[in-house]
C-alpha cells in the first residue's frame, strides 16, 4: 500500500485529505496527517476578538471533527524530514514513511526575531493578535486601556493575511469612537511598503480612508529593534515611532523543521512549481498553503483556491498526464472597515484589484473595492463557510481562476 502523508492540519491540510481521500483507492493508498495539537483555530476570526466581537470559543473546533474517516491524524510536533530515505521525524525518535508528502504546516509569528519584542513588555505594552492567546490579552488590555498613542505595525514581508493589520485600524478607530475615547488616542499604521495600499487602483479608490479616519501613516519603515524602555519602535535607518501601546504583526516564519530539513528559503517558506506544487528536486513532495513560497499573499483564499487546482493536477499526475491548470494567484479579502461595513477585493499575480460586482458579474451580493454593509455581513458569514465548507472539501461556485467578469476597467 502507497503512504501520504500530510503534515499540518490546518486550513491546506485538512483541505487536502478531505479533497483526496475519496479520490484515492483505500485498498491502495493511505493517508496519514499530523500535526502538534489538537485544536484548529479560524485565524480570519482572531481580529475580532480583540474588539469583543468574537469570543475565543466562537474560533476553536477539535481538529478531529474535520478529519474524514479513514485518515489517521496523528498528534505530535515534527523534527524533521528525510528526503533521501523518505521519511519525518517527529517528537520521541518516531519515524513515519511515505511514498507522497504533503507539507502545509503555514506560517507563524516570531517575536524573537526582533530584538526588544518579546521582553518583559510583551503582552503589556506590546501586543499582538495572530494568535488566540494574544487575541484574548490584546481584548483585556484594550478593555482597559484609557487612551494615547496606538501604533500598528508589519514587522517583515511576507506574512499571512495581509490586509489583518489594515483592518486592525480601522476596528480600532470605530471601537474608540464607540467607546467615547476616539479623541484621546493617536493611530498610526507602520508600513515597510511605499503605502498602504499598495496597487494602483487600490491606492486611487481606498488611499483617503486613513486620512478621512485621522489615522497616521508612516511609509517604508524597516523595524530594527524595539525599545520597550523608552516605548519607542527603531528603524534600520535610526527612525522611531513612539508608542503607549504597540500592536504588532511579528515576523512571520515557516515551521523550525523546514529550515533544519534543507527545504526552505531564509524564513522557511518553500518555493514550489506553480503548476503541481512541488518541490525542486522532490517531485513526490508538495507544499500547500502558507507554508508556500508562491509569490502570492498568504491567504485562505489562497490556500482554497491553490488546493482544487492541486487536486486536479495531483490526480492527473498519478496517471501519468501532465497538469492542465496552472494557479494564477487567485484572492480575495474582505476589509472591515469598522462601522458595520466592509470592503472586498479580488485580484491574482497578474491583475490588481479592479471595482465591480463579486461573485456574479453585475449582480454581486458583493461590491468590490466599496464599503458596503452587505460586504460586512459577507465576511462575518464566511465564518459559517469555513466551518461547514471549506475545511470539508467541499466545492464553493466560485472559479479556482480569477475571472474579469463583473469587473471595471481602471
Amino acid at each position: 500500500m502507497k503512504k501520504l502523508l500530510v503534515l499540518g492540519a490546518g486550513l491546506a491540510g485538512t483541505m487536502a485529505v478531505n479533497r483526496l481521500r475519496p479520490l484515492l483507492d483505500p485498498d491502495k493508498w493511505g493517508i496519514t496527517i499530523v500535526d502538534q495539537d489538537e485544536t484548529h483555530i479560524y485565524q480570519p476570526g482572531l481580529l475580532f476578538i480583540p474588539f469583543g466581537m468574537y469570543g475565543a470559543d466562537d474560533v476553536v473546533r477539535p481538529r478531529r471533527s474535520f478529519i474524514p474517516p479513514g485518515v489517521e491524524l496523528v498528534i505530535s510536533p515534527i523534527e524533521g524530514v528525510d528526503t533521501h530515505r523518505q521519511e519525518v521525524v517527529l517528537a520521541g525518535g518516531r519515524t513515519l514513511e511515505y511514498d507522497h508528502l504533503i507539507i502545509a504546516t503555514g506560517t507563524h509569528p516570531r517575536p524573537d526575531q526582533t530584538p526588544g519584542l518579546d521582553g518583559d513588555a510583551w503582552r503589556d505594552t506590546i501586543h499582538d493578535f495572530y494568535t488566540l492567546e494574544g487575541a484574548v490579552a490584546l481584548g483585556r488590555r484594550l478593555a482597559r486601556w484609557e487612551g494615547g498613542s496606538l501604533v500598528v505595525n508589519v514587522m517583515e514581508l511576507p506574512f499571512k493575511c495581509p490586509v489583518a493589520p489594515l483592518e486592525f485600524v480601522f476596528l480600532a478607530d470605530w471601537c474608540m469612537q464607540r467607546h467615547g475615547k476616539r479623541d484621546g488616542v493617536d493611530i498610526t499604521y507602520v508600513t515597510p511598503l511605499s503605502g498602504a495600499f499598495t496597487k494602483p487602483v487600490s491606492s486611487r479608490r481606498l488611499g483617503h480612508m486613513l486620512e478621512d479616519k485621522k489615522i497616521g501613516l508612516e511609509t517604508d519603515f524597516y523595524p530594527e529593534r524595539v525599545d520597550a524602555d523608552r516605548g519607542v519602535l527603531v528603524s534600520y535607518d535610526e527612525r522611531e515611532i513612539p508608542f503607549d501601546l504597540l500592536v504588532t504583526i511579528p515576523v512571520n516564519m515557516g515551521a523550525d523543521f523546514v529550515g533544519d530539513s534543507g527545504l526552505g528559503d531564509e524564513l522557511n517558506h518553500i518555493p514550489v512549481d506553480r503548476r503541481t506544487f512541488a518541490v525542486a528536486g522532490h517531485e513526490n513532495v508538495f507544499v500547500l498553503g502558507d507554508a508556500a513560497d508562491l509569490g502570492t499573499s498568504k491567504a485562505g483564499s489562497v490556500a482554497h483556491f491553490a488546493s482544487e487546482v492541486f487536486t486536479t493536477n495531483y490526480m492527473r499526475g498519478l496517471r501519468g498526464l501532465a497538469p492542465v491548470e496552472e494557479f494564477d494567484g487567485h484572492a480575495n479579502c474582505f476589509i472591515e472597515s469598522g462601522f458595520g461595513k466592509a470592503m472586498l477585493i479580488d485580484f491574482n499575480y497578474d491583475t490588481e484589484p479592479l471595482p465591480g460586482r463579486f461573485p456574479l458579474p453585475g449582480i454581486g451580493p458583493f461590491t468590490l473595492l466599496d464599503e458596503t454593509e452587505m460586504n460586512h455581513w459577507g465576511k462575518l458569514m464566511f465564518r459559517w463557510t469555513y466551518w461547514n465548507v471549506l475545511l470539508r472539501g467541499k466545492d464553493l461556485p466560485l472559479p479556482s481562476r480569477m475571472l474579469l467578469a463583473g469587473k471595471e476597467s481602471a
